[in-house]
């Protein structure tokens, strides 16, 4: 039977949205997402992502019936940025079939060649400041917070449509007992009374102090992060969005700065694995989440390290041993399990060398960016 793809408008989003449920009937690891934020996401009105971003969604049919997706994506500075003509790929869902995986692959590289691009990467879910990469190794565990799942045939689909590697991203498994290792300790001791660093805790609850700690942390980020693969700045419009979204599961003992004479140089982000009870909500209602962080929180004993940056003019000087350390303090009671560090980069050395090294972590899990050229 011949394969449908055509391309949709906003009035079938919620089609787009929930046929992904399709694709991971039975699937123990699959948490389902949560309806309403993808709406958000998707949301050209409501997500300032799309402000600079355009996106263009399909559909595969066969017979009438939903066999695959994907999105075409712009990012307008992801190119002003690395002054490319890189479009991208993303929401990818896809039955187990080549010619339906080539179909949608076409129908996305048709409109991003007519909107000027030559190269396509993905996925991303919509830009590598959201959920991106796909994951290649590892599926013997549900993804944690802002993480990607996916069959395993999925990265099959993507190579036989002509795509290859563009970058590996780890994820690696931290555990109390074996973390804090003497060099560790040894290290963050010695800069702390060296350079007079303390610690100081993110404020939720003030307002106006809130305002100011988040802009303080984009600064350190988009500072600390510009030479990194791929990396496009946060506006403030898509910056404030994020904080308001973390809010509702944001642990502050997890999130903190570290200062030096009272200025910010440095900070950490990390967040409870909420997935951990989310897994239950598989109808991904609004109600159902919140009755499963109600009722399912003691699930939540793991926690994702998702961001660490210096400022780039401090960052010589042993800053992120402390706050290295200082996570493994604040987490070791609640979140029993550990955590999780995701995603680094395969040639980030430094990073890599450090969890493995210093930290004991283990690698687990390995995701995967794909580029091919279309033009």
């Amino acid at each position: 039977m011949s394969i449908r793809v055509r391309p949709i408008g906003d009035d079938e989003m919620m089609t787009f949205i929930k046929c992904q449920w399709k694709f991971y009937k039975g699937d123990k690891n699959w948490v389902a997402p949560l309806v309403s934020e993808r709406k958000k996401l998707l949301s050209t009105t409501k997500n300032p992502f799309w402000k600079h971003a355009k996106r263009q969604m399909f559909l595969a049919e066969r017979n009438g019936e939903i066999v695959g997706r994907i999105a075409a994506i712009t990012n307008d500075n992801h190119n002003k940025r690395f002054q490319d003509r890189v479009g991208f790929f993303g929401f990818f869902e896809c039955e187990n079939h080549q010619d339906t995986a080539n179909n949608l692959f076409e129908a996305a590289h048709k409109w991003l060649t007519a909107q000027g691009m030559d190269t396509v990467r993905g996925p991303v879910n919509p830009s590598m400041n959201d959920e991106a990469a796909l994951l290649v190794d590892g599926f013997n565990e549900p993804p944690v917070i802002l993480t990607t799942y996916n069959p395993p045939y999925y990265a099959a689909l993507i190579e036989d449509a002509g795509y290859a590697k563009a970058k590996d991203m780890f994820a690696y498994r931290l555990k109390h007992e074996t973390y804090q290792s003497d060099k560790l300790k040894r290290l963050q001791g010695v800069v702390r009374e060296r350079y007079g660093i303390t610690i100081r805790e993110i404020n939720l609850k003030n307002a106006e102090q809130l305002k100011n700690d988040a802009t303080a942390i984009k600064e350190i980020y988009n500072a600390a992060w510009y030479n990194n693969w791929g990396m496009v700045a946060f506006t403030d419009e898509e910056f404030e969005a994020l904080v308001e979204d973390l809010k509702p599961v944001a642990d502050p003992k997890l999130i903190y700065f570290a200062e030096l004479h009272g200025k910010p140089v440095g900070f950490m982000l990390a967040l409870p694995d909420v997935n951990r009870a989310m897994i239950a909500n598989r109808s991904g209602s609004l109600l159902g989440a919140l009755w499963c962080l109600l009722t399912k929180r003691k699930a939540v004993d793991l926690c994702r390290i998702i961001v660490m940056g210096v400022l780039p003019e401090y960052q010589r000087l042993g800053i992120d041993a402390v706050m290295y350390y200082e996570i493994n303090e604040r987490s070791r009671a609640k979140y029993t399990q550990g955590g999780e560090a995701s995603w680094i980069a395969e040639d980030n050395e430094a990073m890599n060398k450090a969890l493995t090294k210093t930290m004991n972590a283990t690698l687990y899990k390995t995701y995967r960016i794909y580029e091919r050229k279309i033009a």
